[in-house]
């Protein structure tokens, strides 16, 4: 006589916010935004940019993993130290979990110290020419241009 053991299975077809099995946690874009402090088309932007790799998505939902939250903020703190989209484009390609960046922010810090350098120097004659005009008594703006095309502070600001 054989026995049988009946077994009950309970399937939901419902999608999940939860951890999945095999993947990190997962993220919908609002929640991606939220945590690093942008707007969610700032994250489609980075994707169309080629900055940030699309994710893959769940019922057309795009679905990002933790890694992907660590690239944005990175992304966001670069372009608020100034670098530009394209440099932050450089600095990210290739770049993989697990692999020291540090070549990578040494040759860019070194780039853009140069660019720090002229920058402050540009604003430096900028700011003496500005407390120039402070003081400027020209009766028309004719007067005015013809005086400044002849200031040496003038021309330098365009060097």
């Amino acid at each position: 006589m054989s026995q049988f053991t009946m077994l009950e299975v309970k399937v939901s077809f419902k999608s999940s916010t939860e951890f999945q099995v095999g993947r990190d946690h997962e993220m919908k874009i609002g929640d991606l935004a939220k945590q690093a402090g942008i707007n969610a088309s700032a994250i489609r932007y980075y994707e169309k940019a080629g900055l940030l790799s699309a994710p893959h998505r769940i019922s057309g939902q795009r679905r990002y993993s933790d890694d992907a939250l660590d690239r944005v903020l990175l992304i966001r703190f670069a372009s608020e130290m100034g670098f530009s989209l394209a440099e932050t484009k450089v600095f990210l390609s290739g770049l993989r979990t697990g692999v020291p960046v540090g070549a990578r922010w040494k040759k860019l810090a070194q780039y853009k110290i140069q660019e720090v350098v002229k920058n402050m120097q540009r604003a430096k004659r900028l700011k003496s020419l500005l407390e120039h005009l402070l003081n400027c008594r020209c009766v028309s703006l004719n007067a005015c241009v013809q005086r400044l095309a002849l200031s040496p502070r003038m021309r330098s600001l365009s060097s």
